[in-house]
């Protein structure tokens, strides 16, 4: 059982030995009274596997299979080696017929202890400036070779 699992419970078990009411209750439980009396009705049926979820232990409806799983970690070791996480995915879809998004690629080839041959670089630090000796001074300077001041200008 699970710490809140535990947690419920004790709570439960408080309520049925009329500690406190199932209103002072579902707040610690975290659910309405309503819900709090459906828990109740469970763990008097089922006990303390009532409170588990019913879908543990249970593998999801849209997992990937475990076979396209192995053929994705075969095809990115043989024909797609050196080839970063999206644009595998890609191919997988045009050449494969395999549609996975980039995640799911991305989740089952990392499991499989091959990361992404790209590496993204630390971003460059901007250069500034050499700050001017006094605050509101700014050099100004005509690098051009003309005379746009015709011979007006102190340079």
């Amino acid at each position: 059982m699970s710490a809140k699992e535990q947690n419920r419970l004790k709570i439960l078990n408080g309520v049925l030995e009329q500690r406190w009411s199932m209103r002072e209750a579902a707040p610690l439980l975290g659910v309405s009274e309503r819900q709090g009396w459906r828990l109740l009705a469970a763990y008097r049926k089922e006990g303390a596997r009532g409170l588990a979820h019913k879908n543990r232990g249970r593998k999801p409806p849209n997992a990937t299979p475990e076979t396209i799983q192995q053929q994705v970690v075969a095809l990115a070791l043989e024909r797609y080696d050196r080839i970063n996480h999206t644009h595998l995915s890609e191919l997988l879809a045009e050449r494969e017929g395999l549609t996975l998004s980039r995640p799911t690629v991305r989740r089952i080839l990392v499991r499989a202890g091959l990361s992404s041959p790209r590496h993204r670089r630390p971003p460059q630090h901007r250069s500034r400036r050499q700050r001017m000796p006094q605050e509101g001074m700014l050099l100004q300077l005509d690098g051009s070779h003309h005379l746009w001041l015709e011979d007006r200008g102190g340079g």
